[in-house]
């Protein structure tokens, strides 16, 4: 390690160490829940995602039911339709009371963006002439550091968890198909992950992992589904407690795809809110158009061994077919890293210049700082200040689509970097 390595090292680690501990300030900082500071946004994700939704599982009833949880807890959202198996995987938390599991949960938080960046790290060391001890260091302290990053402690969002597990999937699927299978199960925590992954993987060859990896997160949800079958009087009840909490969300001002105040960055949603469009049907033809010209072009950059770009194309074509919000690109990070190496590698080549347009894109929900946030609102107001983003990751995906083109509209003679990610 040279002299100028040391100097990155320290200074990453300084930087990194600061944001680590300014990230986590607020689970002890934030006020205990009551009905009188139901907009605080401090760890609220963990307060309305997790905790109270734990509790009222563990009290009896069904915490899917957004009469029952509004009624009995302090909350400002419903629960969303996460996989029951959420309900027991993060049970921890929500055993002791709401400070000692909210900073629990903030620093398990904390351990799974150092391992992302870890990961991200991992997937340049070959291209990068820096030692890796630098190269994760750098890379710690541009994720926590991020906006993006800041955001999963602030809120106390169970992503970090998801994103890990999503990035490892994509690493190890070709040589460790086991534990492929379980980050898939991980990532299937949030269906809108699970399924646009698996259908991705499935048509890049990994078939055995998309299947064992949906078969394993449906498993270990089906107790606790049945558990509340029991307890809500029969499947008939229970159906009727999913269309109440679907409904709930189309109306939801932070869910809606025509909301002109949702943070949502999917194509549809989007579309909305640059144009006032919303077509009846249109979520599911994006859903559709997305998956499918996602998996043509995955396919034709596996068989030209351009697989980091096949990769982040995957985690791209899930953020933006179905709801998503600024947070969830976190699972492009290792893909975003690999590609930004690829991409200074082949920087004098002309197919390689609208992937590093793509990863530019893709950084502005890193670098969309509350500074930034609030010079886009004062100028242009709130629907263009939570359309930047969107708009970014799309233009991101549509870039990387192109990109794709033009690697595999011509022959390619010699690998460019074979394997995945790692």
């Amino acid at each position: 390690m040279r002299t100028r390595h040391r100097i990155v090292l320290i200074v990453a680690a300084v930087i990194g160490s600061l944001s680590a501990w300014r990230a986590l300030a607020p689970s002890w900082q934030v006020p205990l829940p009551d009905q009188a500071n139901l907009a605080e946004e401090r760890m609220q994700d963990f307060r309305d995602a997790l905790y109270f939704p734990i509790r009222e599982f563990l009290a009896g009833g069904n915490p899917y039911d957004p009469g029952a949880m509004f009624a009995h807890w302090p909350v400002r959202q419903d629960f969303n339709l996460y996989q029951p198996y959420h309900l027991l995987l993060h049970m921890p938390f929500a055993l002791p009371g709401y400070r000692a599991g909210a900073v629990a949960f903030a620093v398990f938080g904390l351990l799974l963006l150092i391992a992302l960046a870890a990961l991200a790290a991992h997937a340049v060391r070959r291209l990068v002439p820096v030692p890796i001890a630098v190269t994760t260091a750098v890379a710690v302290a541009l994720v926590l550091t991020s906006q993006v990053g800041k955001a999963q402690l602030y809120v106390g969002q169970i992503n970090p968890l998801i994103a890990l597990a999503a990035a490892g999937t994509l690493v190890v699927r070709r040589e460790r198909p086991g534990w492929a299978a379980a980050g898939l199960a991980l990532a299937w925590l949030k269906p809108q992950y699970g399924l646009p992954l698996a259908i991705l993987l499935y048509a890049r060859g990994s078939r055995r992992v998309a299947l064992a990896g949906t078969a394993v997160a449906a498993a270990a949800s089906l107790p606790v589904v049945a558990l509340l079958v029991i307890r809500g009087g029969g499947v008939g009840a229970f159906l009727d407690v999913v269309v109440a909490n679907l409904t709930h969300a189309r109306s939801t001002e932070y869910g809606a795809v025509d909301s002109p105040t949702a943070q949502r960055i999917d194509i549809s949603a989007v579309l909305f809110r640059v144009t006032g469009w919303a077509p009846s049907g249109g979520e599911l033809v994006v859903l559709a158009a997305v998956l499918v010209v996602s998996v043509l072009f995955v396919r034709r950059l596996d068989r030209a061994d351009v697989v980091p770009v096949a990769d982040l194309l995957t985690c791209l074509a899930v953020v933006v077919c179905v709801v998503h919000q600024p947070g969830d690109v976190l699972i492009a990070v290792p893909a975003m890293a690999a590609v930004s190496a690829l991409w200074w590698h082949h920087r004098s080549e002309p197919s390689w210049g609208t992937a590093g347009t793509a990863v530019l894109a893709l950084a502005v929900p890193f670098a969309h700082l509350y500074t930034v946030d609030s010079v886009v609102l004062s100028l242009f107001g709130t629907r263009a200040a939570v359309t930047v983003d969107g708009v970014a990751v799309v233009l991101a995906w549509c870039l990387l689509v192109f990109t794709a083109v033009r690697l595999t509209g011509v022959r390619v003679t010699r690998p460019v970097l074979a394997g995945s990610v790692g």
